[in-house]
């Protein structure tokens, strides 16, 4: 569409950014709000762009200061806040979904719920829900399987991480990203689950020493934006930043499986890494028992104890939608 010219009213926005050291925030996020809003809107809309560092945010806090209008648009994982609303957590359970082509066909089948419960629980306006790539495990003791994590204590930051990786006999411990490289270093933790290409941006290969590409979800954002501010702003500056986000939507879903093989190569020293640092982590490939116990978990603890926290209603919109699509069955019994 034509922009309507220099004479068009000034736009100030002020845009909570996601984690700094994951990658996604340098590659996309600054270039989207600091580079492609600005040209496409002739410079009549200027950015205030944070990230979670800077801040100092954990991430829960996101949507609760774009509820507040504390900020015109924001981003974080929908599993933060899984324990708020179980909802958050349907489309990108644990285990659930083993490439990116699954975890957006999920989250697009759930995405009306989403934009239910952000609308009126939240008072925040869904635009785009994109993934950081698979989140796998970094262990700073040996392993050789998905058994060998029984006794160790791992990072998690999702309720159904922490399921699943009960279930497995670890002992999951919650703690925000930018805390992980100290616990790691310190003994404080064994393990710890990111993004596979996340971790290697945040440097997380210097206090580890083994790499498990074990998809434990795909770390699903929301962006959105205050609906306050957002029914506020000017109709031509609403349809610009629409368009163009749904254009870096489509971008950030084609790029999951390419960072996920990328933090793979890149933390285990391949000629084939691009994107990040090489590192020289012990890569534990996952093996055909690794999957079929992946998989047992999923539907006997993952699924079940989820199920059992979002209700019956709700239970049943999940399996006509993502289970639909992923092939799985919950029950609220």
């Amino acid at each position: 569409m034509a922009w309507s010219g220099p004479g068009a009213a000034q736009t100030r926005l002020n845009v909570q950014g996601g984690w700094a050291t994951g990658g996604i925030f340098t590659e996309f996020e600054v270039p989207f709000w600091m580079e492609t809003i600005p040209e496409k809107t002739g410079g009549a809309v200027t950015v205030r762009l944070t990230n979670l560092n800077e801040m100092g945010l954990k991430g829960p806090e996101v949507f609760r200061m774009m509820r507040l209008g504390l900020i015109d648009f924001g981003t974080s994982v929908l599993g933060y806040v899984a324990g708020d609303h179980p909802e958050n957590g349907a489309p990108d359970l644990a285990g659930i979904a083993n490439t990116a082509a699954e975890a957006r066909a999920a989250t697009e089948a759930w995405r009306p719920v989403l934009e239910e419960l952000y609308t009126t629980k939240y008072q925040v306006t869904p635009i785009i829900f994109y993934p950081a790539e698979a989140q796998a495990v970094y262990c700073n003791t040996e392993i050789g399987s998905l058994a060998d994590l029984q006794g160790k204590k791992v990072r998690v930051f999702t309720r159904s991480m922490a399921d699943f990786l009960e279930a497995a006999g670890a002992t999951p411990v919650t703690m925000s990203f930018g805390e992980v490289v100290t616990a790691l270093q310190r003994g404080v933790i064994d393990c710890a689950v990111t993004g596979a290409l996340s971790g290697n941006a945040a440097k997380w290969f210097e206090v580890s020493t083994h790499f498990f590409p074990l998809p434990l979800g795909w770390a699903v954002f929301m962006y959105g934006a205050s609906t306050r501010s957002w029914e506020a702003m000017d109709p031509e500056v609403r349809s610009v930043i629409e368009t163009e986000m749904k254009k870096l939507e489509d971008t950030l879903w084609n790029n999951g499986d390419y960072r996920t093989a990328q933090g793979i190569a890149c933390n285990t020293g391949q000629d084939s890494c691009e994107k990040g640092t090489k590192a020289n982590l012990t890569l534990v490939a996952l093996t055909d028992a690794d999957k079929a116990r992946q998989k047992e978990i999923v539907e006997s603890t993952v699924i079940a104890r989820w199920a059992k926290q979002c209700g019956a209603a709700c239970v049943e919109r999940w399996n006509g939608t993502v289970g639909k699509v992923l092939g799985y069955t919950a029950s609220a019994d």
